[in-house]
């Protein structure tokens, strides 16, 4: 469901949004990666942003056809559930795939709700 204003997730989802901030975790490990990404989030909040960027990248391809798959892009998909998970999940309004100027299927948006 859409938690934020109709038209500025339209505009968002056209990539006519420019993020306020960027944070670009491509090539981190998982390790390096949640304490950057939780420092980022309440940085953002506390400075009153309401639209970041945040690039994972879209993940190496594997050539290996072991009988357990291998997961692409192993920041891409554990990003959005560190930003819905406490304690950034909190600061969190909205989290949508960027568009292709911005990145794609290698980032994401992240609208924040405002401080109080």
């Amino acid at each position: 469901p859409v938690r934020m204003d109709h038209g500025l997730h339209k505009k968002m989802l056209r990539g006519k949004l420019q993020p306020e901030a960027t944070l670009d975790l491509h090539g981190l490990t998982l390790a390096r990666a949640h304490p950057r990404l939780t420092a980022f989030m309440f940085n953002a909040s506390n400075d009153g942003l309401r639209l970041v960027l945040v690039i994972t990248g879209k993940g190496k391809v594997k050539d290996e056809d072991g009988p357990i798959p291998i997961r692409q892009g192993v920041l891409r998909h554990q990003v959005p559930q560190w930003l819905e998970a406490p304690p950034i999940g909190s600061l969190v309004l909205n989290i949508r795939q960027a568009h292709l100027r911005h990145g794609g299927g290698g980032a994401y948006y992240v609208y924040l709700r405002r401080r109080n």
